[in-house]
């Protein structure tokens, strides 16, 4: 399958990211506000996806970011070793007082009528800071990697972060690799860097050189600069709005060859229905839809481009490499954390039709 673009066969990495790696505290069900403790998950949309490729789906993966020397640091590296994926760090000291320092998310996961609180504490992030020619891109892709794979959250962190990224998704094509960015555009983030002319100018840069986009309808309109679908979609779970602006993304970005997403109608923090649609080559395809009984929704977009990924790279039919996706993603909500518990043999019963059956 060749799916409009061109996936080398073998390399020495199948997958490597760029991003900010982060540590998420959460206290479950309990508000921030009266919890007395916390449960601490390594995370980072880039990397969640490097990690879910590797610990569920057995692909050779990396990433490039920032760690800093110290016992947070500590922290992140030793779990993202454990989810199997290579690092590629550029290493900065903590002072003991004000850092740099590895971001920290807080995020509860509220309850029934009580929706999940999140926020941050990204002060003097070190993630922020990298900039280009802080890693060897040349080295890195000379041993053949096969997709390349940033997201908008990195891309907004600082006026150097989206350069960073032009520069290696630039190296990556010339490297021969595949080329895929994740818009998650975060309207508080880009307000800070100069606001939505700010975002499509850098995402714009950075697409340029991408070969497949994850992004909603509100993406491709904040991300991209595209007038929103002219038509309405009925429910959360119609495709329609998000497959009519598909032509507009063509026109302004014509090398993009992949566009895809998951489709979610919030019954309550706990009920969801959960689809995914991807537009390939000019082709639609959507997953079947499913009710899920929500542990964690944290991560599930993240866990639907990895097992979507992980198709397109194995080179199945393109309504088998959505529905890996989907099934992947349904899987990880059942799980706490950010990355993937699930395993393959999981991942392709769920897509096949499985159930929720007792296995003896």
């Amino acid at each position: 399958m060749s799916y409009g673009i061109n996936i080398r066969s073998e390399g020495a990495l199948d997958f490597l990211s760029i991003g900010g790696l982060i540590h998420r505290l959460d206290p479950g069900i309990i508000p921030f506000r009266k919890a007395k403790e916390c449960k601490i998950h390594v995370s980072g949309g880039e990397f969640n996806v490097a990690a879910n490729l590797s610990d569920c789906f057995n692909l050779k993966t990396g990433i490039a970011s920032a760690m800093v020397d110290y016992p947070i640091g500590d922290l992140i590296d030793e779990q993202v070793r454990a989810m199997g994926v290579k690092p590629f760090y550029k290493r900065f000291k903590h002072d003991g007082v004000s850092g740099p320092n590895m971001a920290t998310v807080y995020s509860d996961r509220g309850q029934g009528p009580r929706p999940p609180v999140v926020f941050y504490n990204r002060s003097n992030e070190a993630a922020a800071q990298l900039k280009p020619g802080d890693f060897d891109w040349k080295a890195i892709f000379s041993q053949g990697v096969r997709w390349f794979h940033s997201g908008g959250i990195f891309a907004a962190l600082s006026a150097t972060t989206s350069e960073l990224i032009v520069e290696a998704m630039q190296a990556a094509k010339e490297s021969g690799a595949v080329t895929s960015f994740d818009l998650n555009y975060r309207a508080k983030l880009w307000n800070v860097l100069g606001g939505p002319e700010k975002a499509v100018e850098m995402i714009g840069r950075i697409v340029k050189n991408v070969d497949v986009l994850v992004g909603n309808e509100e993406d491709l309109q904040m991300g991209l600069g595209i007038p929103g679908p002219e038509v309405a979609a009925k429910s959360k779970l119609d495709p329609s709005a998000f497959f009519g602006m598909m032509d507009s993304v063509r026109k302004k970005q014509p090398q993009v060859k992949i566009v895809a997403t998951t489709l979610r109608e919030v019954h309550s923090t706990n009920r969801h229905s959960w689809s995914a649609v991807a537009w390939i080559n000019g082709t639609t395809y959507q997953a079947p839809t499913i009710e899920l009984d929500v542990y964690d929704r944290v991560g599930g977009g993240d866990g639907y481009a990895a097992g979507f990924f992980y198709g397109l790279l194995s080179g199945v039919p393109e309504e088998e490499a959505v529905k890996l996706g989907w099934a992947h993603g349904a899987l990880l909500t059942s799980f706490p954390g950010d990355t993937t518990m699930a395993s393959l043999d999981q991942v392709k019963s769920l897509a096949g039709g499985g159930s929720a059956r007792i296995q003896r």
